[in-house]
């Protein structure tokens, strides 16, 4: 069990939900930047790579990457918006909103439904536009952050669930070098290569790990600084067999250049 876990963003936002949910009770470096997790003193990290409404988060991929450090878990958690404010009011004393340009665009078709009156204001980061709130004491001044964040910072929920699509799922990684996954739990992957440049090159790929029963769940390409037209392919596999894995990987290697293991692990789902 790590003694400190970092996350991007604030406390009360869904990155400490999703730690708390992996770790339990642990204490969170808060990093303003996705950048700043590889760069503090921590224990662990967790990070968010994907969510099912706007896709995953690129950038994240080349940190991931870059550092070396292996992912030994995930969490997937709804993404629940709700709008708050300081306790006592009511949605027709509210005139302004504040909250992370994400959640903004979650939410707006509620907005213009329920309570158009409303200005939205972009702020940098959900948890962070509460815990400002509670601190200012302003009334007529709404945020919309999750339930946790209302708990932490005494605001009361006026709206819950305004977010448009309720099967709205970020992924967040568990990146821990020192956690020990057994073999025998591991069944999902994430793997990064380069392939020759020439055609066919990810159809043979992708053909011999199917032989193998791997499970293709993402794939996802991003440019290579200074080769022109060749791309980092990231893929994240599932498997029931790790052998199978092993061998896969195995048969995979003569074909592929720069293989990376970014992690090994027990699927969250």
């Amino acid at each position: 069990m790590p003694e400190s876990v970092a996350i991007q963003g604030y406390k009360g936002c869904f990155h400490e939900q999703a730690a708390r949910l992996f770790y339990g009770d642990v204490s969170i470096v808060e990093c303003a930047t996705f950048q700043d997790l590889f760069k503090v003193k921590a224990d662990a990290i967790v990070m968010a790579i994907e969510n099912t409404v706007s896709g995953g988060l690129l950038h994240n991929f080349e940190l991931l990457r870059a550092s070396r450090l292996p992912v030994k878990g995930e969490v997937y958690i709804r993404i629940g918006q709700n709008l708050m404010a300081l306790p006592g009011q009511k949605l027709e004393d509210i005139r302004e909103v504040r909250t992370h340009y994400m959640a903004i665009n979650q939410t707006r078709p509620w907005f213009e439904k329920n309570a158009p009156w409303i200005r939205l204001t972009e702020s940098e980061d959900t948890a962070k536009s509460a815990a400002e709130l509670a601190q200012s004491g302003e009334m007529g001044v709404g945020a919309v952050a999750g339930e946790l964040a209302a708990s932490l910072y005494g605001l009361e929920i006026l709206a819950p669930g305004i977010e448009t699509f309720k099967q709205n799922f970020t992924r967040f990684l568990v990146i821990d070098d020192a956690l020990e996954v057994p073999p025998e739990q591991i069944n999902k992957a994430i793997l990064c290569f380069t392939l020759p440049h020439k055609p066919g090159s990810l159809a043979q790929i992708l053909t011999i790990l199917s032989f193998y029963d791997m499970n293709l769940t993402r794939i996802q390409s991003l440019p290579i600084p200074g080769r022109e037209w060749q791309y980092f392919f990231y893929a994240d596999i599932k498997f029931e067999s790790y052998q199978r894995y092993l061998q896969a990987l195995q048969a995979v290697k003569p074909l592929i250049e720069d293989l990376q293991i970014l992690g090994e692990y027990e699927a969250a789902i």
